[in-house]
């Protein structure tokens, strides 16, 4: 199991009648370059909604803060290249980079500090620009214009080269994203590289990365030919136009370069170059640029549409929909036009009339909130989207799917968060998905398997401090997924399994210590470790952090699922209250080491990664959802701006965009599975959700403003609605759920324990 810390198909259009103020075109407020800066990870290239393809520029390939293969400080770009991770805190892709050039061939990109040392060049930032679907930029050194745009698995480039001079396109197949931990190189094998004719070039590899040994071919062809191929081998000379080995390249040359734009389509496959060639003549048979970068933007009006917004100033819109915008980048499509699909058992698959197979998922991450706002926004996709995970873990020889990339199971982050996936599809009734098959790979994690501590888990119901790394972070976590997969049990009438896990469920309190108020690990012989510092990311820095990517204070509010029976611990519902308050407000402590992704702090609560993210929802259940209202609404001003650094932390495949998405149309769901949505403070005046054909869900709350924060009453479908919460069958039958905002808070609404949401049902 990787640690982050340890790292440091197309959519018809939605018919709806937008309000008045509502933006016709959502993509006209889209600004890729937001996450592009800070800790965002994000890259700004070209791609279509859930797009195989990302085409977008390569700034840097080996910096935690280039993850996605861009930084808005870097300054030089080195080329432009295919596949890129949205956001992520780990690095790989970047793959099949195309580098414009003039002047002599340079084979390395060169240092970040030393542009003139290879083939990477300065750029002009006034000319760079982006929208869905579209990246174009002038390469000063270059002298090139480089224009992107893409369809589903083809990126197609149009390069404008200084008028009556020659120049060439580097292929380079060595490129690609670098770790920085352990073995640094990336490892490449079945490398191929081959000229047919002199307009097409077709090749693959093999990538041992992050995900390792998984598979990219590709297939590449010329507006025009090419005068001259030289093909290398281990940056030599090769006189060859079919080469193999595990460092090649290609240029491609052009005396009259200037004469007229050039354009480059590349398909790419994880399944072979025949599946590459088909995609790319499938998807894109002609160069017609203007037509696929129109396509490519209808296709985002299309999807971002299914969300339309009335928000109070241009600066919250370009918030929103970039948000929107990067909710869609992943779980990304992984099939050829032909149904053919690289299996994690590494075996080609065909799927079945109907089926959809994606890759990228950052489960850990998108758990939280992106899915449950898929179920509310992405109906269609949902069968495939969830039902792919029950593929993955019934072909995967690692089971049970974590983080899985391209065919292959990075086994990143802690815990089995597709149980909450899955068991939350069956709670909402998604159809099109295999629940029973489900029900079996999770009940094989669940009561089989014994790795990442699990069989301690089972026989201590814990996981002890002195024997395995994070602990206390895993023992909360298996706790959650042991909650979830009960309720998945449930759904398939496995009686038994579901009691038992439910019993499970509550191991979290083993290590609660009642003395201090934490979460805190415990050692083997059932001892509270020491030292022990909230402030702290473990007992013993140096060999064993006792949590996951926070420390005990934001730890001790990882329970997702038994509220009130948490609260017990704490001495009952007004104890707990005064703790999540001292949460918002409890100063850091310098003295102790952090990590970079403990970011985005309000006390100690950490808005920069997704631990924290349902924290401000818990005040409902506490009967003061006012307290909720005033912290994500703080939180929703304060923590994204519309900036390249305008995240607080790494955008995680759409985890972060999601809570903003959610928050601002004032749901929450703090327990997935649980299937209701927590109210918050809305920050859309009105919006639109597209939540089945034909139906559609209203958000109204006509007299918001920066003071008017607070929740006065609530209306569903105009009659009086008196709880802080709202189930999701309600809900995605359409209709209208209306918020009187205020400048002060309304103490009554929501403290009646019958008003508070359900919470271990």
């Amino acid at each position: 199991m990787i640690s982050r810390r340890h790292l440091l198909a197309g959519t018809a259009a939605i018919a709806m009648t937008p309000a008045t103020a509502m933006a016709a075109s959502p993509s006209d407020h889209v600004d890729p370059f937001i996450g592009t800066g800070g800790h965002g990870h994000l890259y700004p290239g070209a791609t279509v909604p859930f797009g195989m393809v990302q085409l977008s520029p390569d700034t840097s390939n080996k910096r935690w803060d280039s993850c996605s293969g861009y930084h808005q400080s870097d300054g030089s770009i080195m080329g432009f290249s295919h596949t890129h991770l949205s956001g992520t805190g780990c690095p790989d892709m970047l793959d099949i980079l195309l580098v414009p050039a003039t002047g002599e061939v340079k084979l390395t990109p060169g240092p970040l500090d030393n542009p003139d040392a290879g083939y990477r060049s300065r750029y002009d930032r006034a000319s760079e620009t982006a929208s869905p679907g579209y990246y174009a930029v002038d390469l000063t050194d270059s002298r090139v214009r480089a224009e992107l745009t893409a369809t589903t698995r083809v990126g197609l480039h149009r390069y404008t080269f200084p008028a009556g001079e020659g120049g060439h396109i580097l292929l380079d197949l060595a490129h690609g994203a670098i770790k920085w931990w352990g073995d640094k190189d990336l490892i490449l094998d079945h490398v191929s590289l081959k000229l047919i004719g002199n307009d097409t070039v077709v090749g693959g590899r093999q990538v041992f990365q992050w995900a390792k040994g998984r598979w990219i071919f590709f297939a590449l062809k010329l507006s025009r030919p090419f005068a001259r191929a030289d093909l290398y081998s281990n940056d030599k000379r090769a006189d060859a136009t079919d080469l193999t080995g595990t460092n090649l390249k290609a240029a491609l040359h052009f005396p009259d370069a200037g004469a007229a734009p050039l354009l480059v389509k590349v398909g790419i496959s994880a399944v072979d170059i025949a599946g590459a060639l088909k995609n790319l003549d499938t998807e894109l048979p002609d160069f017609d640029f203007e037509r696929v970068r129109a396509t490519a933007r209808a296709a985002w009006d299309s999807e971002l549409s299914r969300v339309r917004v009335d928000l109070a100033s241009e600066t919250d819109k370009r918030i929103f929909h970039t948000a929107h915008y990067h909710a869609l980048l992943a779980p990304t499509i992984f099939q050829d036009v032909d149904g053919r699909y690289r299996g994690m058992d590494n075996e080609i698959h065909t799927l079945k009339p109907g089926e959809v197979s994606y890759s990228t998922y950052s489960l850990w991450d998108t758990y939280r909130v992106l899915h449950p706002f898929f179920t509310l926004t992405q109906a269609e996709r949902l069968p495939g989207m969830v039902g792919g995970l029950v593929r993955m873990g019934q072909q995967s020889p690692d089971g049970v799917p974590i983080w899985p990339l391209q065919g292959r199971e990075t086994d990143t982050m802690i815990g089995y968060h597709c149980a909450s996936v899955l068991a939350e599809a069956a709670a909402k009734n998604i159809p099109g998905i295999d629940y029973h098959a489900g029900y079996e790979v999770l009940a094989k994690r669940a009561f089989t398997d014994d790795l990442h501590g699990l069989g301690l888990y089972r026989e201590k119901g814990y996981i002890p401090a002195d024997q395995v790394d994070e602990s206390v972070s895993r023992t909360l976590e298996y706790a959650y997924s042991d909650w979830c997969t009960s309720k998945l049990a449930a759904h398939v009438d496995e009686t038994a399994a579901a009691d038992a896990l439910k019993h499970r469920a509550g191991n979290y309190r083993h290590l609660f210590d009642p003395h201090i108020g934490f979460m805190r690990g415990k050692r083997a012989d059932g001892q509270w470790v020491t030292p022990y510092n909230p402030h702290s990311l473990g007992h013993d820095q140096a060999k064993w952090r006792d949590y996951t990517e926070t420390n005990g204070w934001q730890a001790t509010f990882l329970n997702q699922h038994d509220i009130y029976g948490y609260a017990k611990l704490f001495g009952g519902l007004s104890a707990f209250e005064a703790k999540l308050d001292a949460l918002f407000t409890e100063a850091p402590n310098a003295a102790e080491a952090s990590l970079a992704d403990i970011s985005g702090l309000v006390g100690q609560y950490a808005h920069g990664n997704e631990p924290s993210h349902h924290v401000a929802y818990l005040y409902a259940y506490t009967g003061s959802p006012w307290k909720t209202q005033q912290r994500v609404r703080q939180i929703m001003t304060t923590m994204y701006r519309a900036a390249p650094d305008g995240l607080e932390g790494n955008e995680d495949c759409g985890a972060m965009s999601a809570w903003y998405l959610m928050s601002a149309l004032g749901l929450y769901p703090v327990d997935p599975v649980s299937a209701v949505y927590v109210f918050g403070s809305p920050l859309v005046r009105r919006a639109e959700l597209a939540v089945a054909p034909g139906r559609r869900l209203v958000i109204e709350a006509p007299n918001n403003s920066p003071a008017n924060i607070y929740v006065q009453s609530v209306r569903w479908n105009g009659k009086p609605y008196r709880k802080s919460w709202i189930r999701h069958a309600d809900l995605i039958r359409g209709g209208t759920l209306s918020f009187d905002m205020g400048p002060e808070p309304n103490s009554a609404f929501g403290s009646a324990m019958a008003d508070r949401p359900p919470s271990f049902t």
